[in-house]
Order: structure tokens, then sequence, then C-alpha cells
């Protein structure tokens, strides 16, 4: 390993010193370690003077390896860019929850081993999005964590029907419904009374938000189903599309979203020797 990204997320690296002390830990293993932010910042964040940022489009194409700092929402950001370069993400928790961080900000000396190749990779299923509103694509996307459609921010209820391979499955008028990866499925859709399922498996998981039927229930689909998600016909109201808790697109009647698993898979690296029950156990039980 000689070349690595480091992405610190600014609001959560104070001073960004977890950072720095990651670039002296790697630099003294070897490792060539260039500084890229993960997202914009705005624009009156004053960025350290004596801390080189590249772009992170310059750096990916000779990265082996990108290291985020922050929580779940900074791996879930660089996971797109780095996956779609087959380039593997190791996860450091600055944040609160941390799912998928494989080190805490306490941990940064166990970086040395990533340059003699001690550690493993973890791949994740992720799903592949569209949205088509009469004959156009108006929406593409790829996802690690999940896809949610929601009522948006109004007190009222969104009906929305989802079919597995053009088979109604669902019908419910809520919140809205999430479909998950099994990543995913400790995230949003936990909080929604979903399962938790392990990342190794192969599952598209469909939980309703809110539901304001008794009988509105999880799914949890296999990998190979295709799931549309419209409104009903008599629905009066847009509802919104979101992935990975990006930017919402509004959906309105007659549109329909396509989640199916995509060809892609996001690599997560290890380190640690523990299993995903240790993390849930550790992370649930803060």
């Amino acid at each position: 390993m000689k070349n690595v990204i480091l992405t610190p997320n600014p609001y959560r690296d104070k001073n960004f010193q977890t950072v720095r002390n990651a670039m002296q830990i790697l630099k003294d293993a070897g490792v060539n370690a260039r500084l890229c932010l993960p997202f914009e910042v705005d624009r009156t964040y004053d960025l350290p003077k004596d801390l080189r940022f590249s772009r992170l489009e310059r750096e990916l194409p000779n990265a082996e390896m990108v290291i985020c700092f922050g929580g779940d929402g900074t791996i879930l950001h660089m996971a797109k860019a780095a996956t779609r370069k087959g380039i593997p993400i190791l996860g450091v928790n600055i944040g609160t929850m941390g799912f998928m961080a494989e080190l805490e900000s306490t941990e940064l000396d166990k970086l040395a081993l990533i340059a003699k190749g001690n550690y493993t990779l973890d791949s994740r299923m992720m799903l592949d999005v569209t949205v088509q509103r009469d004959r156009d694509i108006i929406f593409h996307d790829i996802c690690l964590n999940d896809v949610v459609v929601t009522k948006g921010a109004v007190a009222r209820i969104v009906h929305l029907e989802v079919k597995c391979d053009g088979v109604r499955a669902m019908e419910s008028g809520g919140d809205g419904v999430i479909i998950s990866t099994p990543t995913g499925s400790t995230a949003y859709n936990f909080s929604a009374g979903g399962p938790i399922v392990e990342p190794e498996a192969k599952n598209i998981i469909i939980t309703p938000i809110c539901a304001h039927e008794v009988g509105s229930r999880c799914i949890v689909a296999s990998d190979k189903r295709v799931v549309t998600v419209g409104m009903v016909h008599n629905a009066r109201r847009n509802a919104y599309l979101s992935v990975d808790g990006g930017r919402a697109v509004r959906l309105n009647m007659g549109d329909v979203a396509t989640i199916k698993k995509s060809h892609l898979e996001t690599k997560l690296v290890r380190i640690k020797d523990r299993s995903f029950y240790d993390v849930v156990s550790a992370k649930f039980q803060k």
C-alpha cells in the first residue's frame, strides 16, 4: 500500500487534529497520503492554511484506498465515487454511531497495518435506483444504505404501492417506505421497526414508515427482485425520494421508482478481527 486518500469531515474533525495524527502515522509507515474534502464546505468555513487539500477527482485514479474521518454519513458520501473507481474505503469514526467505521479515533495506531497489507475487504451490496416519468428517466443513482420515499415535511399521509417483479407486495398509507440494503438495515430501517440483517446477506428490505394500516409489515425480499414504488391512483399529493440521505427528488403522480441490486459493490476495509454481532452489541449498547 503506497497511495491513500484521507477525507476528513471538517465539521466532525475539529482543527483536523485526527487526520493530522493519521497522516503522521501513515508517513512513518511509508504510505503517501493525500488530503481531500469529502464534500463542498460552506464558503465561510476557514480551512487551515498549513494543510494542502487536493481535488478528489484528481487523486482517485491513483489511489489504492480512501480513509474517511467522520460518521456514517461521511462514508456514505464517499462510497459512490470510490466504488465507481473500485477503491476500498476504511472508516475512522468521529461521529456518534459510526456503524460502518472500522476504527475509532482512539485506534489510529492500527492504520500502520495497512502499509503491510494486513487487512481484508468486505463486499457490501448496493442498490441501483431510477425514477421514470412517462418515457424519460429523470433520476438515476446508486446507494449503499437505503432509498426512502416519504411524504415530505407536511403532516399528512402519502399512499404508496410497492411491487416486487411487477406483483403488488404492499399498499400502504403513512409517512412513506424505506428500501434498504443489509448494510442500511441498522440505519433508518432499524428506527422504523425493520429487522437487522447481516451485511453478508443478499436481501432487499422493504419497511413502511408509520403505516396507517394494521396489516402493513416489513418484507425481506431476495436480491434478485426488482422493486417498484409509486403513488396509488387516488393519491392527491406528491412524494419525495432520497438516496442515502441525499437531496430529495419530487415524485409526481404516475412516476415510478425502480430499485434493484446494483452490479457495483462497495468494499469496506477490515483490520480488526470482530464479528458483525460484536459491532451490533457495541454500537447499540452505548
